[in-house]
């Protein structure tokens, strides 16, 4: 008679043994420890930015300090070669940078407070102008009604001007904070070399210190390239717009591109500003809205080839970076510290995407072909 496995199983094993199943056993897809650790991570990066918010007053100009430092880390090293002193280098380099902003200020506050004082009378150029679209915008209520909405446009009004003084103090940093921002950059500047001997000597392996060592060089390299290329690019961008203004009848042209050239530091949110900005000053001083439109729409021009051929052909080269995460990173750096994170947004995603490059190589695994 013959034995089946099932009942030579059943008889060679004591009473009380549960019998297998008949499937084997999968592992789960996602395990325990995983789903653990990931929630700890979003923990953490949850209480980072919490952090980050909230003292916002203390980690914006260290944090400035830090990468504006590091931009400018090369030039002290360029001066240390002819024997000036590191912290001497550190005090020049800061006062010209102080220099080259008041120049930009004092060229863009210049119209900014001739233009404040007659807000008023602006604001009715501006709307007397713009009476030339009474009438699409009746054309557009009767075709409402005639479909059947009940619901009517309102006159175009010109928003008030209660806006511009909480404006200024929000873009403006505190004393406290502008004096910790200066204090910071001239002692990093100073002391990077130690800083940076310090952090490498940190690890205990070779290996380690050898891979902190590239990570610091090439975020100091890739920093000073970008602010040197960006700061061209932009002043560029500045002069060419300013010979636009003049050559278009528009007032005070070399504020109009001392802004332009300012505001291009800010990625997308900056050339949209001195868009807006140029339609404005061309409505207002300029006899029709079509001379008005002529500048703004060559600074579209411009704004256009340098975003789209010139800037990613010279910068490009050195560190590519995705348009998805460049705006992902000026929306959240923007909505975290205002106007100089919209500025951070973009060395802090190079400095990201170094660290990520070297810690988690590209070919460190592949995946399957599919």
């Amino acid at each position: 008679m013959r034995v089946l496995p099932s009942e030579r199983f059943l008889t060679d094993t004591p009473e009380g043994t549960p019998v297998p199943d008949s499937k084997a056993e999968r592992p789960p897809l996602i395990r325990r420890a995983e789903v653990v650790a990931f929630t700890l991570v979003a923990l953490l990066v949850i209480a980072v930015v919490t952090v980050l918010d909230l003292a916002r007053a203390f980690f914006l100009p260290i944090t400035m300090a830090f990468v504006i430092g590091t931009m400018l880390s090369p030039a002290a090293s360029f001066l240390e070669r002819y024997r000036i002193p590191r912290p001497l280098g550190a005090v020049l380099i800061v006062i010209a940078c102080a220099a080259a902003v008041a120049v930009l200020v004092g060229l863009i506050s210049s119209p900014i407070v001739e233009w404040s004082s007659r807000l008023p009378e602006l604001g009715a150029i501006l709307k007397q102008k713009l009476h030339v679209f009474d009438r699409p915008l009746a054309l557009w209520q009767e075709l409402q009604s005639m479909i059947g909405g009940s619901e009517t446009l309102p006159a175009l009004q010109l928003p008030k001007f209660e806006w511009v003084q909480p404006t200024l103090e929000f873009l403006s940093p505190t004393f406290t904070e502008f004096l910790l921002f200066i204090a910071t950059l001239i002692l990093f500047i100073a002391s990077w070399k130690d800083l940076r001997r310090a952090l490498v000597m940190m690890f205990r392996e070779r290996q380690a210190r050898l891979r902190a060592l590239r990570i610091l060089n090439e975020v100091e390299t890739h920093l000073g390239n970008y602010l040197l290329t960006v700061t061209m690019i932009n002043t560029g961008v500045g002069i060419v717009t300013g010979a636009i203004c003049a050559m278009t009848g528009m007032p005070r042209p070399a504020g109009l591109g001392a802004l332009a050239a300012t505001l291009n530091f800010i990625p997308i949110i900056g050339p949209v500003a001195t868009f807006v900005v140029l339609v404005t000053v061309g409505i207002i001083a300029l006899p029709s809205i079509g001379a008005g439109l002529i500048a703004p729409a060559c600074f579209t021009v411009v704004t256009f080839l340098e975003g789209h051929f010139i800037t990613p052909t010279i910068v490009g080269r050195r560190l590519s970076l995705n348009a998805l995460a460049v705006f992902l990173s000026l929306a959240f750096w923007t909505w975290l510290w205002g106007p100089m994170g919209a500025f951070l947004s973009s060395p802090l995603l190079i400095v990201g995407l170094i660290v990520k490059e070297h810690l988690m190589p590209v070919n460190s695994s592949q995946l399957p072909e599919g």
